[in-house]
């Protein structure tokens, strides 16, 4: 004889699937304030190297006890061609989201809103022969895109790179990534023997000693950062420039470019120069 067991318990209600999440790959610490990490990538997304996307982790609202996604802008570090997406970030001890994105592992899901936007791309510039990169900590991140995309290669005879950092770990991630353009079978293609001809990069910092100390500000206004480059000053018949940095630093180089005769521009509307205005580094 079969006993039945009664019971008016339900079960468990199902958890609720959070929707644009994608899956940790790969997480390298650069320093005790830098990180990188990869990600899987959606089969529908689609964007230009150099643009940002919403990113994030599921946080609890303290009023409410909902989950909701707590996002931030961050640039897309890979090419677009990459099967998976690559992000640079700072670690901010106090910081919403960085606080607790710094400590995600292989397997972690992240949050990631498949909508790419950004100015950072070559579509905003006119035509040229040499491309400045001028960027600030994580303002890297964008470059890091650009410098993989073979596009960068086919519309300038020569691209340079500034970085400026506070410490010389910090260069770390951006100088790695620029030795590694040599051995790209992709790329090779593109630039051939003359890499070094091509690609011209210039780290600075700020607090630490370096072979180059220094605001890139302040050496372009000196003229030493030219003459350590073998190139002239910018003008707008020659030269393009992108720039991702903190704000006092885009405005700076703004007011720069402009006593040089550039002009900003736009997607809709390209000139000599661009700004990234979603970042803080």
């Amino acid at each position: 004889m079969t006993e039945t067991v009664v019971t008016d318990a339900k079960p468990a209600p199902a958890k609720k699937a959070v929707p644009d999440t994608q899956t940790v790959t790969a997480v390298k610490h650069w320093t005790d304030r830098l990180f990188s990490f990869r990600c899987t990538r959606p089969s529908s997304l689609r964007f230009r190297s150099g643009e940002f996307v919403m990113i994030g982790l599921m946080t609890t609202d303290e009023k409410t006890g909902r989950e909701k996604p707590l996002l931030r802008a961050y640039s897309i570090a890979s090419p677009s061609w990459d099967e998976e997406l690559e992000f640079y970030s700072i670690k901010v001890e106090d910081g919403p989201l960085t606080s607790r994105l710094q400590h995600i592992k292989v397997g972690d899901k992240i949050v990631l809103r498949p909508k790419p936007v950004g100015t950072l791309v070559h579509d905003a510039l006119l035509p040229g022969k040499r491309l400045w990169f001028f960027a600030t900590g994580t303002g890297f991140a964008p470059f890091a895109s650009l410098l993989r995309e073979p596009q960068t290669y086919e519309d300038y005879d020569e691209i340079v790179i500034t970085h400026t950092c506070r410490e010389v770990g910090e260069l770390t991630y951006g100088r790695e990534l620029i030795e590694g353009l040599k051995d790209d079978e992709l790329l090779n293609e593109v630039i051939g023997d003359g890499f070094w001809k091509k690609i011209k990069y210039y780290p600075t910092t700020t607090r630490e000693e370096s072979p180059k100390m220094g605001r890139i500000t302040d050496l372009m206004r000196s003229g030493e950062a030219f003459r350590d480059l073998d190139v002239a000053p910018l003008n707008p018949e020659s030269d393009r420039a992108m720039i991702c940095g903190n704000l006092a630093f885009n405005l700076e180089l703004k007011e720069m470019f402009e006593e040089y005769g550039l002009k900003e521009g736009a997607n809709s509307d390209p000139q000599h120069y661009v700004v990234e205005k979603a970042f803080l580094d």
